[in-house]
């Protein structure tokens, strides 16, 4: 009977320890709100999330709110119901999507922004940003042809998606770099996704109405400046200055070919894996930086040779 109490009690034991290592070892129920898969930067990212979710003790799903700002609200609504704690976003509208983090942060859940940030009256509804300084993306977009046309160009704009945090911040760094320049703005206009189709269609407009009056384009995006070289092409426009932000894989080409002079080049996995290891933090009990910034690099001609293309 001593035997078999004293058995009893090892199992028993032996049942706990186990129970405590499963619950230590438990994943933390994870979500990377996607604005849109259909953007090559999202869908990578979103794949960053996945492979690496576990690594820093997250059970993470992602979820596409295919561009539609109504429908990533829902979602963010749907994680509160089915007991998330952490969700991370990249926003369509940083300010469409408020009312929705609002009540994430009352229902307890740890809330990281992507790559885009919310305003700054609105940054109590999250715990962290992790991303690039998107103004000072505009600002050495704005030095690049500052560098290019000490004597002045004429230039038009074309921004990103419009109410998206990098559109903004990128249009109002650019903006506010070459006061005092002797860069013209010819001309300014957002696109209503990150769409290579619309930057082209912007671009063909722009054409039409300026001409040969422009000698160089600032585009929010790698792919988007795709579609002005497409449109510039057609047109039998050479020689055009072109400086676009992600420092994607069509970024790199571009740029190898000359057909793109600059681009302002983000790192995602890098992002990824900082938003990640602040949430793990948060989890844990500690005090994180709310603003976390990832290094831009500037890729032009000579910098090139130094990069290898990029998976996305």
């Amino acid at each position: 009977m001593a035997k078999m109490k004293k058995a009893l009690a090892i199992g028993l034991v032996l049942l706990l320890a186990a129970a405590v290592d499963a619950g230590a070892q438990a994943k933390v129920k994870a979500a990377f709100i996607v604005s849109n898969m259909a953007n090559e930067s999202q869908a990578f990212s979103a794949k960053q999330f996945l492979k690496f979710g576990s690594e820093y003790g997250f059970d993470m799903y992602t979820f596409d709110a295919k561009g539609d700002t109504q429908a990533e609200s829902q979602i963010v609504t749907n994680c509160i119901a089915q007991k998330f704690k952490v969700i991370f976003l990249n926003p369509n509208d940083i300010n469409a999507i408020v009312p929705s983090l609002m009540k994430a942060k009352q229902a307890g859940l740890i809330v990281g922004m992507f790559s885009s940030d919310l305003a700054p009256a609105n940054q109590k509804y999250r715990d962290f940003y992790a991303g690039v300084n998107d103004t000072m993306a505009g600002q050495q977009a704005a030095q690049a042809f500052i560098n290019a046309f000490p004597n002045g160009a004429k230039i038009v704009e074309i921004g990103g998606q419009a109410g998206h945090d990098a559109q903004i911040k990128r249009h109002d760094g650019f903006n506010t770099a070459i006061k005092g320049s002797k860069i013209q703005v010819l001309d300014y206009k957002a696109c209503q996704q990150w769409a290579t189709d619309q930057a082209q269609t912007i671009m063909e407009n722009f054409i039409v109405k300026y001409g040969k009056e422009i000698q160089g384009v600032f585009v929010h995006w790698d792919n988007g400046a795709t579609g002005v070289i497409q449109a510039a092409k057609a047109a039998g426009m050479k020689n055009l200055f072109i400086v676009g932000v992600d420092g994607n894989r069509a970024g790199y080409y571009q740029v190898q070919s000359g057909d793109q002079a600059v681009s302002i080049a983000q790192d995602f996995v890098v992002m990824t894996k900082k938003d990640l290891e602040l949430a793990q933090k948060v989890v844990n009990g500690q005090k994180v930086e709310p603003i976390n910034f990832v290094p831009l690099t500037v890729v032009d001609s000579k910098s090139i040779v130094t990069f290898d293309p990029p998976e996305w």
